[in-house]
């Protein structure tokens, strides 16, 4: 299967990155309505934030359950049935009639939009390994990396003609263009022989096995912590460009689809040059750059620098992102390919429940102080940084001396 090449293989990465966008056009198309659900509701800025927290929720608990479901199922016919129930859980968002259903219907969404977050990462293991899986994965999140560009940009247009319910309906259609899209397009890619038992004790055993692996549970900390403050920028940056530097909607769209950029150039550079610089090269110089940049941001919220001094470090931390979630999940889950499923989960459950922590933290000083986003980010990029060097630099052997 590593052979695939060509048009196939371009096709095959733009339906698998599809399926990846589900992720981040249900995380941040309605970030711009933040402000309007604000007033829709008459609610506080915390109470929106926790809808987001619950749909963080929702995707990690998603992941979990339907990562050993495909490893046992197969990886059609469940992600066919969760982007179903996220058709519905998207109409119900728009029709919510107070903040409470709202929370709860978010959380629904979540939990299905994890049904092609952790599939579409499921079935690039079960096509590719070594630095194929790499370069494919760069390929497949170039496609994925669109979302944070497009998926803002797209829902203050919408806002401009609509009211923010006009973004869930937006979405429910994208779940209905994914669903005929896997039912014509994708091909069952896990057979029958190589699934694993269906029952219980033997899914507890395949996480045992791997929350045991020390390598792959540093990469997978270091993965969750810096895609928690991500999470954080993410909750916390709608205000902080609206309510402090007193950006319009529009042109938050435009300023936080830069960051896509971002993390294009990141991932990309991975892709594109691994074959030069190994991955866990690529995996410090990330985590590096989070770092300063984390550093960097606090002191500018700190000193309340103009919207240029936050702006750029963000950019650089952003970018950071594309290098070390590449470079991390495929250093995880190569060794993993008869459990991918719920290797896949656990790698996507972390970032989801670190990041359901953070992203109401940003909120806890008012909707006009960004000091603890900026505190929450730096925090979280020295942990990733932490757990890369205690986890997985210290352990010595084959495996790792292989790779570096």
């Amino acid at each position: 299967m590593n052979k695939l090449i060509g048009k196939k293989r371009v096709q095959l990465a733009l339906l698998l990155g599809s399926l990846g966008l589900l992720g981040p056009f249900t995380i941040d198309m309605y970030l711009p309505s933040f402000p309007t659900i604000v007033k829709e509701f008459h609610t506080t800025a915390s109470f929106v934030q926790i809808s987001l927290t619950t749909c963080l929720l929702g995707l990690g608990l998603g992941q979990l359950i339907i990562g050993p479901m495909s490893d046992v199922k197969g990886r059609r016919n469940p992600l066919l049935i969760f982007l179903g129930l996220y058709l519905i859980a998207s109409v119900t968002c728009a029709i919510a009639p107070n903040i409470y259903s709202f929370i709860g219907a978010r959380f629904v969404q979540g939990f299905a939009a994890a049904g092609g977050l952790v599939i579409s990462r499921a079935i690039v293991r079960d096509l590719f390994n070594g630095r194929e899986l790499t370069k494919f994965f760069a390929l497949m999140v170039l496609v994925g990396n669109l979302g944070p560009i497009v998926a803002p940009i797209a829902g203050g247009g919408i806002l401009a003609f609509t009211t923010w319910t006009g973004v869930f309906l937006v979405l429910a259609c994208v779940g209905m263009v994914l669903i005929l899209t896997v039912s014509f397009k994708l091909e069952e890619t896990l057979p029958k022989e190589k699934r694993v038992p269906s029952n219980l004790s033997q899914v507890v055993k395949n996480f045992g096995s791997l929350v045991k692996d020390r390598p792959f549970m540093g990469y997978a900390f270091t993965q969750g912590f810096i895609t928690a403050g991500i999470f954080a920028y993410v909750s916390g940056i709608p205000f902080v460009y609206q309510n402090i530097y007193g950006v319009s909607p529009q042109q938050f769209s435009l300023l936080f689809g830069v960051n896509g950029i971002a993390l294009i150039l990141g991932s990309q550079s991975v892709g594109r040059f691994t074959d030069i610089i190994p991955e866990r090269t690529f995996l410090k110089i990330g985590l590096l750059i989070s770092n300063i940049a984390g550093a960097v941001l606090l002191i500018s919220l700190l000193l309340k620098a103009p919207l240029f001094a936050v702006a750029v470090p963000i950019f650089f931390l952003v970018s950071s992102i594309g290098i070390i979630s590449t470079t991390s999940f495929a250093l995880a889950i190569e060794s993993q390919g008869h459990i991918a499923g719920s290797a896949s989960a656990l790698l996507g459950l972390l970032p989801f429940v670190l990041g359901s922590l953070t992203a109401p933290l940003v909120g806890i000083a008012g909707e006009y102080s960004a000091i603890p986003m900026g505190i929450v980010i730096f925090s979280t990029s020295f942990l990733a940084f932490l757990s890369y060097f205690i986890l997985v630099r210290k352990v010595s052997g084959q495996k790792q001396a292989s790779r570096s």
